[in-house]
């Protein structure tokens, strides 16, 4: 916590989601930048939040870099994905056909990803 107050520590911090996700505080932080997609989206959020904390007195931005045509564009459509699938799954039964076809959808796509040879 004093190297986080002291004007002449660094200015950049290296360290992986899973590392910067748990039990620090980077409020002095006015940039986060990520590089590198985690499947668990969860897991990503939780780290830039730790940016967004009690005592934060900077705008923070969020860059998140990736390269056409990689993997990472797949874990991205995956994190996508899962997303509307959990969104579906929570989301209040209706007796509508429309809404279960939308659901049974969201599942089937899991399987026709860029991620599927």
């Amino acid at each position: 916590h004093a190297a986080e107050q002291d004007p002449r520590a660094p200015r950049i911090l290296l360290c992986s989601v899973r590392c910067a996700g748990l039990g620090v505080t980077l409020t002095r932080a006015s940039a986060v930048l990520l590089l590198d997609p985690w499947w668990n989206r969860a897991v990503e959020e939780q780290a830039v939040d730790r940016v967004h904390r009690i005592g934060q007195e900077h705008e923070v931005e969020v860059v998140r870099l990736v390269s056409q045509g990689t993997v990472e564009e797949g874990m991205l459509a995956m994190q996508d994905l899962k997303r509307e699938l959990s969104d579906c799954a929570l989301a209040a039964p209706s007796r509508s056909g429309d809404v279960r076809k939308a659901r049974l959808d969201v599942m089937l796509s899991v399987f026709k990803g860029p991620w599927v040879a």
